[in-house]
């Protein structure tokens, strides 16, 4: 038989454990914010949209003054790369019609994060230290030159078969390491990217998934091995604009933030 005793044990356990899920649901809510928005505690720790879900303010063609029309546009809060279809391409594969977007600003110390998701068989990728001039001085031309966060269906596209070239990693200098967990396509994947001094970290879904020090005999290496490596600037800039890549197919973007750091932070 159940006391009284007992039964206001439970009952006032009961009430108490009520109320610390409310409290929690309360707190969780208040900190999740709808797609492109900033939640209180990020405006307070200095981030801001680079993108509003509506408009393309703050975005321009690489190489242009505009967006690129019929290749790129807003959709349900997102910014959409519209698959290409069947146009010339140069020899990487990238279309020759359209070409990358960049933002108006540039950025030098800065952490950026952002949500993609991909088609099948999908590329692209969020390039960053990027010279507008140095880009459209190369074929080509409405291609971004930078460091690249690759974005990619690792199942589906060939690019895959190069482990540098895989979803996360630095492109063609450093793959993503066993900790890289990618979403399925058509699943939200969290990219965030950290670009500081000469120090860069890729981040996929909460975890680190490669990391770098421009100024080390390792990266002199790879750097000597890569695409990149004759082209004289690339490596020595340290202020430039972040880039969203047109590979030709269909791709999302949303919840794009940055905040800028100290060189010390």
């Amino acid at each position: 038989m159940t006391s009284t005793r007992t039964l206001g044990v439970l009952l006032l356990s009961a009430i108490l454990f009520t109320g610390l899920a409310c409290s929690s649901t309360s707190d969780d809510s208040e900190e999740a914010s709808a797609p492109n928005t900033l939640t209180q505690s990020e405006t307070e720790a200095g981030w801001a949209l680079l993108f509003d879900g509506t408009s393309f303010e703050g975005w321009t063609g690489l190489g242009r003054d505009s967006i690129p029309e019929g290749h790129w546009k807003i959709e349900d809060g997102t910014i959409h790369k519209v698959e290409s279809g069947d146009v010339p391409t140069a020899p990487d594969g990238q279309p020759l019609e359209g070409g990358d977007i960049m933002t108006t600003d540039t950025y030098r110390n800065f952490e950026l994060k952002l949500e993609w998701k991909t088609s099948k068989g999908g590329n692209s990728g969020i390039k960053y230290n990027v010279s507008d001039s140095l880009s459209t001085a190369h074929e080509p031309q409405y291609a971004a030159l930078g460091f690249e966060y690759q974005l990619l269906d690792d199942k589906r596209h060939p690019d895959s078969e190069e482990p540098s070239h895989r979803a996360a990693g630095l492109y063609d200098l450093i793959p993503p390491n066993e900790q890289k967990s990618l979403k399925p396509v058509g699943e939200w994947n969290q990219a965030r990217l950290v670009f500081r001094g000469n120090h860069g970290e890729h981040w996929l879904n909460g975890k680190k998934v490669a990391e770098y020090n421009l100024d080390t005999a390792e990266f002199d290496s790879l750097f000597a091995a890569s695409k990149y490596a004759d082209i004289a600037g690339f490596r020595t800039r340290r202020a430039g604009h972040i880039v969203l890549q047109d590979h030709g197919n269909d791709f999302w973007f949303r919840n794009i933030k940055i905040r800028e750091l100290s060189a010390a932070e």
